[in-house]
């Protein structure tokens, strides 16, 4: 399978991540965390252009991505990370947000 094209700023510094904000269902999170929904590049182009429209979004993912649950479009967002960091996307109720590794506290039993 071709991996998806993933978009990165003018310096090409980092890279564009999409994820859900809203309350309800994830993006990617609801979608096992599928790579190319992370990073499609036509959805970022056309939030980052403010050329979104959930119509025609929703058709493209239908014929893009048949399996996959939709429910966290209408809330997408770009986030940037960047280009090689080690990083998650993480989910409560639906809001999903990017963990970054190293920025992460862990505790010791």
């Amino acid at each position: 399978m071709e991996k998806v094209e993933k978009v990165a700023d003018n310096g090409k510094v980092f890279v564009a991540v999409l994820i859900s904000y809203g309350y309800g269902a994830g993006w990617s999170t609801w979608n096992g965390h599928n790579e190319d929904l992370v990073f499609d590049s036509y959805i970022v182009n056309l939030i980052l252009e403010d050329k979104f429209n959930y119509t025609e979004v929703e058709k493209y993912c239908e014929e893009k991505y048949p399996e996959a649950y939709l429910g966290g479009l209408s809330d997408l967002c770009v986030v940037w990370v960047l280009k090689g960091r080690k990083f998650r996307i993480t989910e409560y109720d639906g809001s999903e947000s990017v963990e970054l590794l190293d920025k992460t506290e862990w505790l010791t039993a």
